[in-house]
């Protein structure tokens, strides 16, 4: 497994005295008392408990509605129970398809059947464990039996449907092919059914994540000929959850959709495969050969199609409703307990999911044992501490979704913040979230040390930015002085979704990687012995994460004034609008020159010059679009920030804390738009969502962004004003918070 090394010169220019210590929030008297607190609860971790817990958790298959799923529940309601938290577990009732039949084969001119199937091996047992698995599927494919030409399109993303154009190639009527990566795989499907495709099968090449990139399991971490990705195809961009239940909890007794009016599931068959099984379609390819930079590890040569061979496609699946079970166990705040701090994982696993999610999740139930533990000695939280247990994250963030939805109105009002991890690796800290919490994830940074390199978390990510940046990026000198942590931006794909960008809630999402390969991902082969060989044999970075994620929920439960700084966003935000500035004119000055070539040239040729490419059209010409009023908008919430700052740096006391605290947790709220984003209504946060067209890649200003990427310029000079009114909107509700 390689590590990061940091050159010598690198590690001299970075700033290797430790910070003063401070921790936002807490008094100067306060912040001693916690620095002892946060000591106490380091020594109580055990890397063997998370080891346990990984070994048991994922002993056996445990996907939605298995006996593997209520064995793993109940383990950790009777984790909680044991440790004095009050925990009950809900339940929900949830559309969950499975499969009942599953053909691929090629009918000629060289017959040839699919397997199907992933090889057990004798080094691991569990892979064994046939009859409780799921066999290899895209949960949300709907029924279909298609009979149809082939044809190659990369990683069925929009750029590549606009290539095949200009190759003279369509796929309407056709069974497409395409690879994992470059976006969320429930978009290839969906853009492929744009295009008027019948079907459309996904594998894994393995220049993605198998040989090309190391030695395969079991030998190495990197995925086997035989290992296949199941996962979710469902639309959501659209909105997560049930998709027969809709902005309400999924009860038993929920108002249900008619599924064939549930607009996030897909009308073409889908399924994924090996790319032992990927091969001879792919071989059986004609047409032009595939542009390099479509051209996979196989021993082949990449054609993009179609030939002579037809292939066969029939799909059929169990529809059933079944239960869903969320394990919440939650500590009572002694002074403040309708403020609640919610931290939450989920536990169910597409087969073993010894990595995703029983890392995360062992992780978490450490980090709680850790906190109950604390009450021994006296402590008690002041804040509602919260732990959750997620089911059905897998099919599409279902117990997540539910449990938010059912009590929207409730969380709105209590919910301080939801801190979520999923699976866990080792290496590199990544976090993203809300930006008012950047200031107080970088406090936390500095003050974790990473064991392996015995920095802080902070300077090991920065050591491989700078690394990053002189290995082929751009190193500036500006880079070696930085000592903050900057979040990413939420998309999609983790049980965060509902909190922030459906109920405004602010949210972080933390985990390690780096340096632990993902070839089992969702596969038979994510096994306790794969990850106690290649993603973190040691366990120790299931105890990093316990420390970091626990002092995020110590610090917030606990807090004299809530460490949230809301200059940080504002200078985020200030970035989204910058690019999504330059995006227009960029796009401005590329179409301009592109409708110029197009009329001088008439066409094109490929790389390969007797490949003729289609002359594409001529594309209306970008206005200029009026940001004023966004411009507008940052600059009175600049001042909006920083006024508000300046409030609290003279440190309030008294009864006008509860007051300001209260409003400070709910001031993301003030970032949810009324209406939705357009044509998918239920992510309501105008700062961050998840791509339409990337699923799991975040869009920040996401209405600007999207109506300019799709050339929509009505659209995207509405979304200006829109965003604009929300942030004077928070700028106005800012204000207001100390008088």
């Amino acid at each position: 497994m390689r590590k990061l090394l940091i050159p010598a010169a690198l590690l001299a220019a970075m700033t290797s005295q430790a910070q003063t210590r401070s921790i936002s929030g807490f008094t100067e008297n306060g912040v001693r008392q916690q620095q002892n607190l946060e000591s106490t609860f380091d020594s109580y971790l055990r890397a063997a408990n998370i080891d346990s817990g990984i070994r048991i958790m994922s002993s056996h298959p445990h996907h939605v509605g298995s006996p593997g799923d209520k064995v793993v529940v109940d383990y950790i309601y009777n984790q909680f129970k044991s440790w004095g938290y009050d925990t009950r577990i809900e339940t929900f009732y949830v559309l969950f398809p499975t499969p009942k039949e599953r053909l691929l084969e090629m009918t000629g001119p060289v017959p040839f059947k699919a397997s199907l199937a992933e090889r057990p091996l004798k080094e691991d047992p569990t892979t064994s464990q046939t009859d409780e698995q799921l066999p290899t599927y895209n949960c949300w494919s709907p029924d279909g039996d298609v009979t149809g030409d082939l044809v190659f399109v990369n990683y069925g993303i929009p750029e590549d449907y606009q290539r095949l154009e200009r190759m003279g190639i369509s796929v309407k009527g056709k069974i497409v092919i395409a690879r994992y990566g470059h976006s969320w795989r429930g978009i290839k499907p969906k853009v492929a059914q744009e295009r008027g495709a019948i079907g459309c099968i996904i594998y894994s090449d393995p220049k993605d994540d198998g040989y090309s990139q190391g030695d395969v399991y079991p030998k190495g971490a990197f995925k086997n000929e035989d290992g296949v990705q199941r996962g979710s195809v469902m639309d959501m961009p659209i909105y997560p959850g049930d998709p027969l239940t809709p902005n309400v909890g999924a009860t038993k007794d929920a108002k249900r959709l008619d599924r064939k009016d549930a607009v996030t599931l897909l009308k073409i068959p889908v399924l994924p495969i090996s790319y032992h099984d990927a091969q001879p379609l792919l071989a059986a390819l004609e047409g032009p050969v595939a542009p390099e930079e479509w051209r996979g590890s196989l021993p082949i040569t990449y054609h993009v199609g179609p030939g002579k061979a037809t292939v066969h496609l029939k799909l059929a699946f169990n529809w059933d409703i079944k239960p869903i079970n969320d394990v919440i166990a939650t500590m009572k705040g002694s002074e403040l307990p309708e403020e609640w701090v919610i931290r939450g994982n989920h536990h169910d696993g597409w087969v073993n999911g010894a990595a995703d999610p029983i890392s995360g999740q062992a992780a978490l139930l450490e980090e709680a044992r850790g906190i109950a533990l604390l009450t021994k000695t006296g402590w008690k939280p002041k804040r509602t501490i919260i732990y959750c247990a997620w089911d059905g994250e897998e099919p599409g963030l279902l117990g997540s979704t539910e449990w938010v939805e059912e009590h929207a109105s409730e969380l709105q009002q209590k919910a301080v913040i939801y801190i979520n991890s999923d699976e866990n690796g080792r290496g590199f800290l990544e976090a993203a979230g809300s930006h008012a919490l950047e200031p107080f994830m970088n406090e936390i940074a500095h003050d974790v040390i990473d064991p392996e390199t015995n920095i802080s978390l902070a300077e090991r990510r920065h050591a491989r930015e700078l690394v990053n940046a002189a290995d082929g990026g751009k190193l500036k000198a500006s880079m070696f002085s930085k000592k903050a942590l900057s979040l990413s931006a939420l998309g999609a794909g983790s049980d965060y979704s509902p909190f922030i960008q459906h109920l405004g809630i602010p949210s972080l999402n933390l985990g390690f990687g780096g340096e632990s390969p993902g070839g089992e991902y969702h596969s038979i082969y994510d096994s306790y012995e794969d990850f106690r060989h290649f993603k973190d044999p040691t366990f120790i970075y299931g105890v990093v994460l316990a420390k970091t994620a626990g002092r995020a929920t110590l610090r917030m439960a606990d807090a004299a004034l809530l460490p949230f700084d809301f200059r940080s966003f504002y200078k985020a935000v200030g970035n989204y609008a910058d690019e999504v500035m330059a995006l227009a004119d960029n796009l401005r000055e590329s179409t301009a020159l592109s409708n110029q070539l197009i009329k001088e040239n008439g066409y094109a040729y490929a790389k390969d010059p007797t490949v003729r490419l289609q002359t594409p059209p001529i594309k209306e010409e970008v206005p200029y679009l009026s940001f004023a009023s966004l411009q507008n908008a940052l600059s009175a919430l600049e001042k909006s920030t920083n006024r508000l700052a300046d409030s609290l740096k003279r440190h309030p006391s008294g009864p006008r804390v509860q007051a300001i605290n209260s409003a400070v947790y709910k001031a993301e709220q003030q970032l949810l738009s009324n209406n939705g984003l357009p044509r998918r209504p239920w992510y309501r946060h105008a700062i961050y969502a998840p791509g339409f067209y990337t699923g799991y890649g975040v869009k920040t200003l996401p209405g600007i962004r999207e109506a300019i990427e799709q050339r929509n310029w009505k659209e995207a000079q509405e979304q200006i004003e829109i965003d604009a009114a929300v942030l004077t909107r928070f700028s106005d509700y800012l204000d207001k918070i100390v008088p």
